[in-house]
């Protein structure tokens, strides 16, 4: 169980900061050209990654019985 708290703690923060991560990448990019599309893609897999594993450690402490 404390594991699982432990878990879902480090994945808020990793989605907080992927989020500030993307937003400091895209006010400092000039255009929106294929750098920028990259990033885009980058980003955006990156925050599905840790709202999964977020997910995941939050059926893990729900699943209790």
């Amino acid at each position: 169980m404390i594991l699982s708290c432990l878990g879902v703690l480090i994945f808020v923060g990793l989605t907080a900061y992927d989020t500030q991560k993307i937003k400091q990448m895209f006010l400092t990019a000039p255009d929106a050209g294929e750098v920028t599309q990259k990033y885009a893609l980058l980003g955006a897999l990156s925050l599905y990654l840790d709202f999964i594993n977020l997910f995941l450690y939050l059926l893990r402490i729900f699943d209790r019985d």
